[in-house]
C-alpha cells in the first residue's frame, strides 16, 4: 500500500509506532434464531453479561472512569433501555436486530439532543450496544493488544479501559473530539491520540503499520522505509528528552528567565497518589469530590469524607491542598442528588448552585473539611460561582459549621474558602469576591466563552482555551488576584497543554496544576519559557 499521510486534530500527546488494529462496528452473526421467548431470554442473558463485564472492569480503574462505567451500568440496568427490542422481539424481529434497532433509535435522539449532556453520552449507548450485540452473537468484543495502532471511526471507553496502555500504542480516529471521554483518559494514561481524520477507507487494502504523531495531529500509515527511519529517530529524541524531563519532575519549577512556577497535582480519588513522591509536587491544586458520591456508593457521611481528606492531606505532607466541594450536576449526575431530566443541566443546577439548593448534603461535607483542616495545609474551593452571593452563602455555611464543631470540642479549624472561575460572569468580575483565592477551570470557562461544548468534534476548533477571548478572561482573573493580594491558578486540561504553556504563563499566572503523568512534560516546558 501507498505511503497515506492524513492530518486531525491532536487529542493526546505523544509519538507512536506500531502495527495497526483496525476496529470495525459490532456485526451480530448469529447463527440460529428461536421464537420470541426464547428471543427475549436471550437478549436479557446478553443483557445482563454485558453489565457483568463492566462491572468487572471498573473494579480496574479509579478516577473519572468509574464515572463512565458506572454509567453505562446503570443504563444496562434501566428496564426502560430494552423496552423497545422487547416489543419488537414479540412481533417476530430477532433479537440482535431488536436490539440494534432500539438502541440506534436511541443513540440518535442523544446525538440530536439539545442538552450537551446526552449528545456527550451517546458514544456510551453505542458502547453498550455493540457490547451485548457481541455477546449475543456469541463473538469476543474488539481487545487491543501490546503497542497497536488502534484506528477507526471511535474508540469506546471499555474498549480503551480494557487495553494496557503502558505497553505503548496509540489511537488514530476518523471522528472523535479532543475533550471526548476517551481522549481525557488516553491523556491520563500517556497514550498518543489523533481525531478527526476523516474517512479512513482502505479499498480491501487495510494498513499494516502506522506512525502517530499526536504533538501535530498526523497519522502515517504504511510509511516508506526513509518515513519510518526518520520517524524513529524523532521518537529516540523525545524519549531522551523525557527521560531528561522524568529526571527533573522533582525539581522546581523556573522559566528560562527565572520564574518560579509553582506546579499541583490534580486528582480525581486518593488512589491517583499511589506510589507518588510529594516532592514532585508544590501542592493539589484540585480534589474532585465526586468519587465519594458515585452512585455505588450513595451520599457519604461525614466520617467517612473526613477519612479521605484526611488521607490527602497526610500524603501532601504539608503541602497545600484544595478540596473543591461537590461539583454534581452538567455531565456528573448524582442519583439522589441531582436533577433528572433537566432541559439543559450545563446552564441549569449545578456546582454550588446545587449545594446551594441542598444544604443537608452541603453542610455534612463542609464539616468534614474542617475537622479535616486541623490535619495539614487545606483549601477548601467552590465550583460554578457566577455571583458574589453564592461565595457568602457557602462562607456563612462554612462559619456556622466550624462554630457548631467548636462548640462540641471537637478538633477542627476554618480552610479559607475560594472560587473556580469558570463561568465568564465571574472572570470578568472576579474582584467584587471576597474569595481567598481563584482557581480558573479552563474547561468550563472555554466551553462557555465560546459557547462551543468540549464533547462535540464538529466544534471542536472552537472549543479552543488559545483563544484570545479566553486568555483575556483568564488574564484579568489574574490581575483582579494581583489587586487583592490573592493567588489565582490554573486547574484545566490547558495547565497540561504544552502547546499553551508560553501563552498561560505570559497572562501573568504563576501556579498550575495538572494530572499526575503531565508534571514532568510541563516542567520541561516551563524551563523554554522566557520572557
Amino acid at each position: 500500500m501507498t505511503e497515506v499521510h492524513l492530518t486531525g486534530r491532536p487529542a493526546s500527546p505523544g509519538l507512536a509506532i506500531g502495527p495497526v488494529t483496525l476496529l470495525t462496528a459490532a456485526v451480530a452473526d448469529r447463527s440460529a434464531v428461536g421464537d420470541p421467548t426464547q428471543e427475549a431470554s436471550a437478549l436479557q442473558a446478553a443483557i445482563k453479561a454485558a453489565a457483568a463485564d463492566i462491572t468487572g472492569l471498573i473494579a480496574t480503574v479509579q478516577g473519572e472512569a468509574v464515572d463512565i462505567l458506572e454509567f453505562q451500568v446503570a443504563m444496562l440496568e434501566d428496564d426502560a433501555l430494552a423496552e423497545g427490542a422487547y416489543d419488537a422481539i414479540s412481533a417476530g424481529i430477532a433479537a440482535d436486530h431488536a436490539w440494534r434497532s432500539a438502541l440506534d433509535a436511541e443513540i440518535s435522539g442523544y446525538r440530536d439532543a439539545t442538552d450537551e449532556y446526552f449528545r456527550a453520552r451517546a458514544a456510551d449507548l453505542a458502547d453498550i450496544r455493540d457490547r451485548v450485540l457481541a455477546h449475543l452473537s456469541g463473538t469476543d468484543t474488539a481487545r487491543i493488544f501490546g503497542d497497536s495502532i488502534v484506528a477507526g471511526e471511535d474508540i469506546s471507553p471499555t474498549i480503551f479501559l480494557a487495553a494496557d496502555w503502558t505497553r505503548g500504542g496509540a489511537i488514530a480516529l476518523a471522528a472523535g473530539s479532543p475533550s471526548s471521554h476517551v481522549a481525557m483518559l488516553a491523556r491520563a494514561r500517556g497514550a498518543p491520540m489523533v481525531v478527526g481524520l476523516g474517512p479512513l477507507s482502505w479499498n480491501g487494502h487495510p494498513p499494516s503499520l502506522a506512525l502517530v504523531d499526536g504533538d501535530a495531529g498526523t497519522v502515517i500509515f504504511d510509511p516508506e522505509p526513509e518515513t519510518r527511519r526518520l520517524f524513529e529517530h524523532r521518537m529516540l529524541a523525545a524519549n531522551a528528552a523525557r527521560a531528561v524531563a522524568d529526571a527533573g519532575r522533582a525539581g522546581p519549577a523556573c522559566t528560562a528567565d527565572g520564574r518560579r512556577i509553582a506546579v499541583l497535582l490534580n486528582i480525581a480519588a486518593p488512589e491517583d497518589l499511589t506510589g507518588l513522591d510529594p516532592a514532585i509536587c508544590d501542592g493539589i491544586g484540585l480534589v474532585r469530590t465526586e468519587f465519594l458520591f458515585e452512585a455505588s456508593h450513595g451520599l457519604p457521611d461525614e466520617d467517612a469524607q473526613y477519612a479521605v481528606y484526611r488521607r490527602i492531606l497526610d500524603w501532601a505532607e504539608g503541602r497545600p491542598v484544595t478540596i473543591r466541594t461537590l461539583d454534581a450536576g452538567g455531565d456528573k449526575p448524582i442519583a439522589g442528588l441531582t436533577i433528572d431530566g433537566e432541559r439543559n443541566p450545563f446552564l441549569g443546577l449545578r456546582g454550588i448552585r446545587l449545594s446551594l439548593a441542598r444544604p443537608e448534603v452541603f453542610r455534612v461535607q463542609l464539616r468534614a473539611l474542617c475537622r479535616a483542616a486541623v490535619h495539614g495545609t487545606l483549601k477548601v474551593m467552590l465550583p460554578m460561582v457566577a455571583v458574589p452571593s453564592e461565595l457568602d452563602g457557602a462562607g456563612g455555611m462554612l462559619d456556622a459549621e466550624f462554630a457548631a464543631l467548636k462548640a462540641k470540642g471537637i478538633a477542627c479549624a476554618r480552610p479559607p474558602l475560594g472560587i473556580m472561575v469558570e463561568v465568564p460572569a465571574a472572570a470578568l468580575r472576579a474582584e467584587d469576591f471576597a474569595a481567598a483565592f481563584y482557581s480558573i477551570g479552563s474547561n468550563d470557562l472555554t466551553q462557555y466563552t465560546m459557547a462551543a461544548a468540549r464533547d462535540i468534534g464538529a466544534v471542536a476548533d472552537l472549543n479552543d482555551t488559545g483563544n484570545p477571548a479566553v486568555l483575556a478572561l483568564i488574564a484579568q482573573t489574574v490581575e483582579a488576584g494581583r489587586k487583592r493580594g490573592v493567588e489565582v491558578s490554573l486547574c484545566g486540561d490547558a495547565a497540561a497543554d504544552t502547546r499553551l504553556t508560553t501563552a498561560l504563563l505570559a497572562t501573568g499566572l504563576t501556579t498550575l496544576s495538572v494530572s499526575p503523568i503531565a508534571v514532568a512534560r510541563l516542567k520541561a516546558a516551563i524551563a523554554k519559557v522566557d520572557a
